[in-house]
């Protein structure tokens, strides 16, 4: 086993660690931890809303979250020799839920993970206006699969991967963040949900930092639900064992941060919580290009390279949704968002034949290895997204025949009271 730099003691909370994470991106946190390039390492990490999730059958817990907290990053680690202008090399060796002694428990990751229907009062998601209430589905994982008491019928494959990962900002960058999310904000300062978080003092955790200075993390620190230059939330399903991504460095030592594991995914994480939530570990391989972002113009965004490690699914039910709003009938013009909405919604009214409920569905859809794709964005005026539905997850046939769908009793996924 890899040298563990961040450890993690799953029936603490973050702020209670040996050495705290952090919550915020901020240049001046201080690092927890120091590799050379060449080292391979372990981190262990939180369930990002500080295990405030249990596994129970209410979804009250996701109705009243404290987002004021997320994400709960393990680092940041410092990386000896980087300089602004590199590119920080960074393989994930291996990664998964809490490992023993830790291995059940009653946090996220202990033999157990949850996803998550957000309310539209407290983060919403893709599918929002259509489902504006908390709900919640517990997995329990068997090895590489999961299944779920809220989602009976199925059971898959998932691909283990953080939805976050990134490298410190600088301070310019930093100001330049803050400055374009408040304009955005500003477009609409009532909206709910929000535009985009601004800074926020209230929960902000900097690692060790206490005082005056961790004041000043809050005033300044970028919330840490996106993504941006620096990698952040990507929520990249493909992102996982036998990756290799390439971070611009913004400042000294890079500061490589992050969290957010999830046990499986679908394209888009649309309920917002979409994932299956957990704690636990990943292992990393760094290195350095120095001078790498100029010989490559990688400024931007991080390059990947994804992962060979995945379900061997390979027959998929296809949903298709085109650029015409649901509720008006207004055509908008190559709105790729409006279609992979329009497939999604197609995706859930179909698994509602079976027997399950549209939250139950939308749940599955966020959780389950489903590929979506930009199809079409050049054949004006219908941007046209797909869906696809392994059809190996169920434990009936769900493809069209001249009999009509099996309709089942398939239990309720947890409500809030």
């Amino acid at each position: 086993m890899p040298e563990v730099v961040f450890s993690v003691d799953q029936s603490k909370s973050m702020r209670d660690q040996a050495v705290p994470g952090h919550n915020r991106w901020h240049p001046d946190i201080p690092p927890a931890a120091s590799v050379q390039p060449g080292a391979e390492f372990r981190v262990e990490c939180r369930e990002w809303t500080d295990a405030q999730l249990g596994n129970n059958d209410s979804s009250n817990d996701v109705r009243d979250v404290d987002l004021s907290v997320a994400h709960m990053l393990s680092g940041p680690v410092e990386i000896q020799g980087a300089e602004p202008g590199d590119l920080l090399v960074v393989d994930i060796l291996d990664l998964g839920p809490c490992q023993p002694p830790q291995e059940y428990g009653d946090a996220p990751g202990q033999g157990w993970g949850y996803t998550g229907i957000f309310a539209k009062a407290n983060g919403g998601g893709f599918l929002t206006d259509h489902f504006p209430d908390a709900y919640k589905a517990i997995w329990d994982f068997h090895g590489q699969d999961a299944t779920s008491r809220h989602v009976p019928g199925v059971r898959y494959t998932g691909i283990t991967h953080p939805g976050l990962f990134g490298t410190a900002p600088s301070a310019d960058l930093l100001a330049e963040w803050n400055r374009r999310e408040r304009a955005l904000i500003d477009q609409d300062p009532d909206r709910v949900p929000p535009l985009a978080l601004p800074p926020l003092e209230d929960g902000v955790l900097a690692g060790t930092l206490t005082g005056a200075d961790l004041e000043r993390v809050g005033r300044e620190g970028a919330r840490t639900v996106p993504a941006r230059e620096n990698g952040g939330n990507h929520d990249i399903k493909n992102f996982t064992r036998g990756s290799r991504v390439y971070y611009p460095v913004h400042v000294a030592g890079a500061k490589l941060s992050g969290g957010d594991l999830h046990f499986s995914q679908g394209d888009g994480e649309i309920t917002f919580c979409g994932a299956i939530e957990m704690g636990g570990f990943i292992d990393f391989g760094v290195d350095l290009i120095k001078g790498g972002m100029e010989k490559y113009g990688i400024t931007s965004n991080p390059v990947l390279i994804p992962g060979r490690v995945e379900p061997r699914y390979s027959e998929f039910l296809t949903f298709i949704g085109v650029s015409v709003d649901e509720n008006s009938g207004d055509n908008l013009y190559l709105d790729a968002t409006v279609a992979y909405r329009r497939a999604c919604l197609n995706a859930v009214e179909y698994l509602k034949k079976f027997g399950y409920s549209g939250e139950q569905a939308y749940l599955l859809l966020g959780s389950a290895p489903i590929e979506g794709r930009v199809s079409g964005v050049v054949d004006i005026p219908n941007a046209c997204c797909s869906l696809y539905l392994p059809t190996g997850i169920f434990d009936f046939d769900i493809r069209p025949n001249s009999e009509g769908p099996q309709s089942a009793d398939r239990g309720a996924c947890a409500t809030s009271s």
